[in-house]
């Protein structure tokens, strides 16, 4: 379970927000909403435990998160809504490189299936800086196809994908509520995830 409990946020002289809580349980996705400049940045990075809030606590399985450190960030996946991908390294390199860093085992036939999934079969060897933006966008996409840790921080997941690459990520985001995973989301888009406990948390 993910529980935040009367987090404050300050930045400069301003107070973005006050006062929020949530409890987040297996099987369950919060919507993380609010307008430009509400703080849902900054309340990402304190759930990812980059950012200390002014006041309040955030809590994993009962334990402050400040006290597991690593114990938690293991059992977390970030998607940014920024690629995070080398432009000069191919969709392959990319997710084995990535796997590598979070510590995680993912052979090559697995991540050549994750490509295949996000529909870059064929495109595997191809450095990234000769893709689209969309196809850019799958490739950091993949990353969640063979993806087990539990608890997923998705800031703007659905940016720059179609209308087919938007009901392919619902739907494996729903597989990962029916597994038991628990998600935390921003979107700008309306998107309707098929399963699992929807859970909505507006800021501003």
């Amino acid at each position: 379970m993910l529980e935040a409990d009367n987090l404050e946020c300050v930045r400069g002289e301003r107070r973005l927000f006050a006062g929020v809580g949530f409890r987040l349980a297996a099987g369950e996705l919060l919507f993380l909403q609010g307008k430009n400049g509400a703080g849902k940045t900054s309340l990402l990075r304190m759930l990812l435990g980059l950012l200390p809030p002014e006041s309040g606590e955030i809590r994993w399985r009962g334990e402050p998160i400040r006290a597991l450190a690593d114990e938690y960030r293991a059992a977390l996946c970030y998607l940014g809504h920024l690629n995070a991908i080398k432009e000069e390294l191919t969709p392959l390199e990319n997710l084995l490189a990535a796997a590598r860093l979070a510590d995680a085992a993912l052979s090559e036939d697995e991540a050549l299936d994750a490509l295949e999934q996000v529909g870059l079969a064929g495109r595997e060897d191809l450095a990234c800086k000769y893709l689209s933006q969309g196809q850019k966008r799958r490739v950091a996409l993949a990353r969640l196809v063979k993806e087990k840790r539990p608890l997923w921080i998705l800031d703007e997941p659905f940016v720059a994908l179609d209308v087919a690459a938007v009901d392919w990520l619902a739907k494996l985001i729903s597989g990962h509520l029916q597994g038991g995973g628990l998600t935390v989301m921003t979107t700008h888009q309306a998107v309707s995830i098929p399963a699992g406990a929807v859970r909505e948390l507006r800021l501003g």
